[in-house]
């Protein structure tokens, strides 16, 4: 279990909302001085609980509007087989998440592609890479709601 209390929540919560915050602006904000703020920070990275820090690029405006949802079943269920996948996955640039299901659908991944040509291409990559039994792509219309921040507030802490 963590031992986090409500001033690194704080810092937590502040960071992922806006990961260019100076120490200074980050302690006038959680209420603590610089010096104690800035020994925080550096812990929870070195304890990974900060795990980068980055930009989050307008994925219409560079080019890349077309999200995708592929679902993915197999048949073989082994360690080899999924290593091969895995490495695959890991070549392509287009897929922004890849998880392992339970259900009916073993695995699910996000895509993320220019149009319907370009996830035609990254389609193809795919199911040369690895022996897949079935794909089921999901079509997003439009993306409602979006977030990076977790919901800290659900956490108890002092």
């Amino acid at each position: 279990m963590n031992q986090l209390d409500r001033y690194d929540y704080a810092i937590l919560d502040a960071l992922q909302r806006d990961g260019t915050l100076s120490v200074a602006q980050l302690s006038e904000q959680v209420g603590l001085s610089s010096t104690p703020c800035w020994k925080r920070l550096r812990r929870l990275e070195e304890e990974g609980y900060i795990e980068n820090r980055v930009a989050i690029i307008n994925r219409r405006k560079v080019g890349l509007p077309v999200t995708v949802f592929v679902s993915i079943r197999i048949t073989q269920h082994d360690e080899s087989w999924f290593a091969r996948f895995a490495d695959a996955v890991a070549a392509l640039p287009e897929i922004q998440e890849f998880h392992r299901m339970s259900g009916d659908v073993d695995y699910l991944l996000k895509v993320v592609t220019t149009d319907i040509e370009g996830y035609d291409r990254f389609y193809k990559k795919l199911i040369k890479s690895v022996k897949l039994t079935g794909v089921s792509s999901a079509f997003s219309m439009e993306q409602i709601k979006i977030t990076t921040s977790l919901p800290l507030g659900l956490l108890s802490h002092q």
